[in-house]
């Protein structure tokens, strides 16, 4: 069941895709970003051969592209060039697809949570090399595809989205890799828009809310003028998700604050973000989490703080001792 409208999309999120060859996944990529429903373009191509194929179906497509041999240069300086060249094209996240680099730990770390990677294997399983012959000599009866965002661990990162593709009686690596590429094709896409299009989702909106609120002591939630809501058991209530609420078309959390000269004073710093939630008075504020750069650390102490203005002093009490050891 769906919980709420879903906000309409902004502009659609930038992505570079970074390969070394062919970039048949690339061009999944960029075929998908140009249908109706695709949360993301692609901004610029990028490569470390520049004799890579995938180079000329991007021009022939129109999409900037940028190449850099890899070939005697330091690797902290080849990506340090690769990385001036996607934040040049304004790109917001990046798509490995083929990238045949390990990346250092410095590239990985500035585009945490928004650099994706597919790997020709159902992950955790076989990351790394030879994935289709490990899956075979290993007598599974599956292989497959994963995306992954990219952490410093190699193919370790969380996984967003797999395929399974089967795997047959005299099955060869070379065989398994075709199909498994296919279904590469019809996964990353997918997977992409998905990931790109979620902060600005309200169900997704929501799920972070309550991981975040129902961590409290004794929390519980219900739903109360049509949103979610969060209280105490058997007390009050801390906090509300407004979605589309008389059709203002925001989806936001509401806090316990100090009074109205708080609630003044934020709103007068971003009124983007923050507003006076309509019916809750001036105990309360709305903070906007469909801006598409939610701080979620920002949110959980939203949450606590508000938690703790309804909370029973001797419920707040145990948790302060608690913390203290």
């Amino acid at each position: 069941m769906r919980i709420g409208k879903r906000s309409t999309l902004p502009d659609r999120a930038k992505v570079a895709v970074l390969i070394s060859g062919s970039g048949t996944n690339m061009a999944a990529l960029l075929y998908a970003s140009r249908l109706p429903d695709a949360a993301y373009e692609i901004v610029v191509v990028a490569s470390n051969d520049p004799r890579a194929k995938g180079l000329e179906l991007a021009t022939a497509e129109g999409i900037s592209t940028f190449a850099l041999s890899h070939k005697g240069m330091p690797r902290a300086e080849h990506d340090a060039a690769m990385d001036a060249a996607v934040r040049k094209s304004g790109a917001q996240y990046i798509a490995l697809a083929g990238y045949m680099r390990i990346l250092t730990p410095t590239f990985v770390n500035d585009w945490a949570g928004r650099m994706v990677n597919i790997h020709p294997s159902l992950l955790p399983k076989y990351p790394g090399l030879d994935t289709h012959a490990r899956a075979i000599a290993a007598g599974d009866t599956a292989g497959g595809a994963s995306v992954h965002l990219v952490t410093e661990d190699l193919d370790l990162g969380e996984i967003l989205g797999q395929v399974e593709v089967a795997i047959r009686p005299g099955e060869t690596p070379d065989s398994l890799a075709a199909r498994v590429l296919l279904a590469e094709h019809q996964l990353y896409p997918r997977v992409l828009n998905a990931y790109v299009a979620r902060p600005f989702d309200p169900e997704w909106l929501v799920a972070q809310v309550r991981e975040r609120a129902m961590a409290m002591p004794e929390a519980e939630e219900t739903v109360s003028h049509g949103m979610p809501c969060f209280g105490i058991v058997k007390g009050k209530k801390f906090a509300w998700v407004s979605l589309d609420h008389h059709g203002d078309g925001k989806t936001a959390l509401l806090a316990k604050i100090s009074g109205a000269d708080e609630q003044a004073m934020l709103v007068e710093r971003d009124a983007e973000r923050f507003y006076r939630p309509p019916y809750f008075g001036d105990g309360w504020i709305g903070i906007r989490l469909d801006l598409g750069d939610t701080d979620w650390d920002d949110i959980a102490a939203w949450i606590e703080r508000s938690w703790r203005a309804v909370a029973p002093k001797k419920l707040t009490k145990l948790v302060d001792a608690a913390d203290a050891f």
